[in-house]
């Protein structure tokens, strides 16, 4: 499993949002870090203007650089996670 980070921005974003969604979203983070091929349906590489990967977890989309270490870097609703 990879080490994961998070940016101040995604948690604070995962702390005002209901426990429940950040736990599953947490959950599915944690997934995609250990076994990156069990969500390849869910995760978009191409990005426009916008460097990294997306990870979408019902309405909810999660900004995430994947290197050696993966770096969550935004949690935020479909809309307005990619301004």
């Amino acid at each position: 499993m990879k080490p994961i980070t998070y940016s101040r921005t995604a948690i604070k974003s995962l702390r005002r949002m209901p426990t429940n969604i950040s736990a599953l979203i947490v959950s599915k983070i944690e997934q995609y870090a250990s076994d990156p091929a069990s969500l390849a349906n869910k995760v978009t590489t191409k990005l426009k203007g916008r460097e990294g990967i997306r990870l979408r977890v019902g309405d909810w989309r999660v900004i995430m650089d994947d290197g050696v270490i993966l770096d969550v870097l935004e949690v935020g609703p479909r809309g307005s996670v990619y301004d």
